[in-house]
């Protein structure tokens, strides 16, 4: 077996046990600990996993390698960390998009799929944020003073 297959099996074996485990979390409540610990393992398995290669992060999601590519010199999909001359993907970040990618799939026209996934990463990277949320706290206890622009004569 090449290496590249060899490497395609590993990382879709992985994928497949990370989605088994996410879809029970899934059937748990967001305060039940046992899903905490399904959803640390995921994590655990991902970070440990190897790197993955522009090819195979194209077979996962179903693009181009030249789409991924393009993928990650916008961001969108991580570069491995450590890996300066090959590019390498980060499991966790293709594993993020996969999810992206196959929500928008299921309601959109796929022609805006990059811009779509920008979008979203964009919006989670935000709502991430811990000023943010404190803020939005307030804001929906009704503290805080609303400013309005008067118009302009």
């Amino acid at each position: 077996m090449s290496t590249v297959a060899l490497e395609t099996s590993r990382a879709f074996d992985l994928l497949e046990r990370v989605e088994k485990i996410e879809r029970v979390a899934g059937t748990l409540s967001d305060e039940d600990p046992r899903r905490l610990d399904l959803m640390s393992a995921v994590k655990s398995d991902l970070a440990a996993a190897a790197p993955l290669r522009p090819l195979i992060a194209a077979r996962m999601l179903e693009l181009s390698e030249k789409t991924v590519r393009t993928w990650a010199a916008k961001g969108v999909l991580k570069r491995a960390s450590g890996h300066s001359r090959r590019l390498l993907l980060d499991p966790q970040g293709v594993h993020e998009v996969l999810h992206l990618v196959r929500e928008i799939r299921q309601h959109k026209d796929s022609a805006s799929l990059l811009e779509e996934v920008q979008r979203r990463i964009a919006d989670a990277t935000w709502l991430s944020r811990s000023d943010l949320a404190d803020s939005l706290d307030q804001m929906n206890r009704g503290e805080g003073t609303v400013r309005v622009r008067k118009p302009s004569p």
